[in-house]
Parts: structure tokens; C-alpha cells; sequence
């Protein structure tokens, strides 16, 4: 174990280059470390030494879910790409050619969902802003440059595209006045999100470049921190150097008469269990700022409602309100830790029906797709047919929030690509599309 001076640990994060050594703790043979091996020359890989002595139970790796929440799996991309990248590392092959074998595979994997490049960049004039996304009316998202990591890395992710070193599929900026600049300029704005990445990767004094100046704009409402740290490295909330600091400036955000929304990523229950978490959770609410929790719904590792009842439940407990389950995004490798949506829905139900009403603050499952938050409501048979009954929770167009709308039932649906309108030749949001096409 690493200690600093006061004692407690020190951050050590493990990479690609320590990976063959953490895969034989897992027991993998050589083929099978070969295969994991070339499957991270595509997706990143990151861990932390809290995450490997702490939350990861080695003997039932690599079944356990924590282990498969942050080591990529062999079967987690085509057997043929897996088998050709293996191939050029057991060859020893230039890094170069791995690289560009290891591009080709990214590039079938959808890197930036639901319009993120061609539809949320904002424009200030006819130029693109980097480093920003405005898809809701009243929520700017803002990518930090020095916040485009995290203290480790979710196999799921749907930013994976963040972390493999490609300028071009990677969002950032650095450039606070121009995001104050944006804002201003758009008054329906009134909460700006700072994600990545993980904004909490970030010291103090450099949090602080971005938060600060936001206080100063008086239309904001709300700033949020987007962030897996709670989970992944609590200790930034209690003992690292600057953990004092960070509270203090989470205080100012208060006392400037705005609310900083601190958006946790909890994926299983184990991430709660440590005393560091709690007392993490604490010191954070004492400043005045309000915890609420989302994860995406997880094939092998929390595809179960007994594991988002007992969350929901000790998320509420601790002073945390639970937010969101969303549906695992059509990125990456969607095909892995996609659940269909039917037996999405069946998981959020029983969850939901084992909570008080007080837990009952959480939505889902959600889709974060092209046209907005689309949540399943139920499933049902009406005039004969069964169909799945949706709702847009938040839209790129306001009109369309709230309503109910239907698609056919399918049972290996698992996006909102893959239904069909019922009792309809078009959902809502393609209409409204069309509409918008021919008034153009």
C-alpha cells in the first residue's frame, strides 16, 4: 500500500502496461490475456488501486462484477477483429500498425451517438464551438480539457471515444470566456453541465478556473459536475490535499444562490459499501449541494432488480436522490452490455415497486437517443396488439416532452433504432422532423 504523510492512500492508476500483470490475478491463461490484450488496443483501459484492493473480489474474478465493470472481456468485440489485432501484438507488430488496425475496428463502433457531432455543437456566428454541446434548450454541456479522464475507466462507456487518443473524436476546451460568452448570448440557458471525462480529475485551483466564473453569470440556475469519483476514488472528498479546497469552493457555488447538482455514477451496490464513501457523501451535502445518482442498466453486471432496489435504498439512506436508469447507449460495445428493452423495463419495474415512494424520484430506463430522453413507461396490449408506451422525458423539440407515444413490441429490441411506430407511420420526433425539413 502507498501512503502520503497523513497516512492514507495516495492515487496509483493502472494502465494498458499493467494490464497482463492484473489479468493473471484474474486467472486468465495466455490465450485468453491475448484476446483482453487486443481488445484494449481499441477500447481504453484504466483502473485506480482502490478499485483493484477494494472494490474487486479477485476470487470470483472474472465473473465478478466489479472486475467486468472496469476490465475489458475478450468477447466484448468481433471475434474477427479480436483474433487480427491479436495477432499483430503476438507478432510483436509496430506500434504503429496496431494503432491503425485498432482505428479501423473504432470506426464501426459508432464513437459519438445520438448527434453529438452534427446536431450538439453549438455555433457562435456560422463557427462550431469546441469543447461544448447544447442539445436541450436549457442545458449547455461543457468538456473541461484538463477533466477528459477518469480515475478509472467504465467498459461501457458511452465516452469511450474521449480516451483513445484521436484528436478528432475527442471533445475539449479550456476556453471558459467563450463558454460564459455562449451563454449569455442564450438566455434559455440555465444550468451548465461539466462532464468529460470526469471534471473531479481535476485539482482544486483548476476546478476552480472553470466554476468561478460561472457564479458570475445570473441566469444560471444550476451547475452540475458530472462524475464516477464518488465510486472510484472517494478519498478526493476526504483525504487528498486539496480535498478541503474543493468543498470550500463547492460552499461558494451556494452561497453565489446556485445549485451544484453533483451527478454520481454508482453501477453496482458494491460501490457504496466503503466507509470512505459515506463519509465522502457527507462532507459533499454538508456544503449545500444536493447528490443525485444514474448508471446505465449493465448486462452482467446489474442486470437485476434486487441490485437497483438495494442502491436506490442506500443511495436514499446516505442523502443521495436517485436520478436515472438509462439504457445502454448504441456505442462502443453496445451488442455486449445491451439488455433488451422489454426486460429493461421488467428490471426497472420490480426495483421500483420494492422502494418507498421517497426512492421513487428515479426515472427510467431511458434512452439518451437523437431526439431526446425516451423512457420506457410499460408494456401493454391495446386494440390487440402489444407495444412498448413511451414518453420523451427531455427533447431537442420542447413541444414533444411528456407525451405518450407507442411502438410495436419487440423483444430483441434493445434501442429506439430498433422499434417500429404502432398505430402510426412515424413516431412524434420524425414528424416533427419532416415538418421542420419542409419548412426549411
Amino acid at each position: 500500500m502507498i501512503l502520503n504523510q497523513a497516512g492514507t492512500r495516495r492515487f496509483k492508476a493502472y494502465t494498458s502496461k499493467h494490464l497482463d500483470e492484473l489479468l493473471q490475478r484474474a486467472g486468465l491463461d495466455d490465450a485468453e490475456r491475448l484476446k483482453v490484450r487486443a481488445v484494449a488496443t481499441v477500447l481504453p483501459f484504466r483502473t485506480n488501486a482502490y478499485v483493484v484492493d477494494e472494490l474487486i473480489d479477485w476470487s470470483a474474478a472474472p465473473e465478478d462484477p466489479i472486475y467486468r465493470l472496469v476490465f475489458p472481456q475478450a468477447d466484448m468485440l468481433p471475434a474477427t477483429d479480436v483474433a487480427g489485432l491479436a495477432d499483430l501484438l503476438k507478432a510483436e507488430a509496430p506500434n504503429a500498425e496496431v494503432q491503425a488496425a485498432a482505428n479501423q475496428v473504432r470506426k464501426k463502433l459508432n464513437p459519438h451517438p445520438a448527434g453529438q457531432l452534427d446536431l450538439n455543437v453549438p455555433r457562435i456566428g456560422q463557427e462550431s464551438v469546441p469543447g461544448m454541446q447544447h442539445k436541450y434548450p436549457e442545458t449547455v454541456l461543457f468538456f473541461p480539457k484538463q477533466g477528459q479522464t477518469c480515475h478509472a475507466y467504465c467498459t461501457y462507456c458511452f465516452r469511450w471515444a474521449q480516451f483513445v487518443g484521436d484528436a478528432d473524436l475527442k471533445f475539449a476546451s479550456d476556453d471558459v470566456e467563450q463558454l460564459i460568452t455562449y451563454v449569455r448570448a442564450h438566455p434559455e440557458v440555465t444550468s451548465v453541465l461539466l462532464t468529460g471525462g470526469d471534471p473531479m480529475i481535476m485539482g482544486e485551483t483548476v476546478l476552480r478556473r472553470y466554476v468561478e466564473p460561472l457564479l458570475e453569470v445570473e441566469q444560471l440556475e444550476s451547475i452540475r459536475i458530472g462524475t464516477k469519483s464518488l465510486a472510484y476514488w472517494p478519498q478526493r472528498f476526504t483525504t487528498d490535499p486539496d480535498a478541503d479546497d474543493t468543498l470550500r469552493l463547492f460552499e461558494q457555488v451556494k452561497a453565489a444562490g446556485k445549485n451544484l447538482a453533483f451527478m454520481a455514477h454508482f453501477s453496482h451496490p458494491r460501490e457504496l459499501e466503503s466507509p470512505l464513501v459515506g463519509e465522502a457523501v457527507e462532507r459533499i451535502i454538508g456544503t449545500g449541494a444536493t447528490i443525485r445518482t444514474q448508471a446505465p442498466l449493465i448486462r452482467s453486471i446489474n442486470d437485476d432488480s434486487a441490485l437497483w432496489r438495494e442502491m436506490w435504498r442506500r443511495q436514499h439512506a446516505m442523502g443521495m436522490i436517485p436520478y436515472y436508469m438509462f439504457v445502454e447507449r448504441d456505442t462502443g460495445p453496445q451488442d455486449y452490455f445491451a439488455v433488451p428493452l422489454g426486460r429493461g423495463y421488467e428490471i426497472f419495474r420490480d426495483a421500483y415497486a420494492g422502494v418507498s415512494g421517497l426512492c421513487r424520484t428515479v426515472r427510467g430506463p431511458s434512452m439518451s437517443a437523437t431526439p431526446g430522453k425516451v423512457c420506457v413507461d410499460g408494456v401493454t396490449e391495446i386494440a390487440g396488439q402489444k407495444v412498448f408506451v413511451l414518453h420523451l422525458i427531455q427533447a431537442r423539440d420542447p413541444a414533444l416532452v411528456g407525451k405518450p407515444f407507442f411502438a410495436r413490441y419487440d423483444a430483441r429490441a434493445s434501442w429506439l433504432t430498433d422499434l417500429r411506430p404502432a398505430f402510426a407511420d412515424r413516431f412524434p420526433f420524425q414528424q416533427a422532423a419532416q415538418e421542420t425539413r419542409l419548412s426549411a
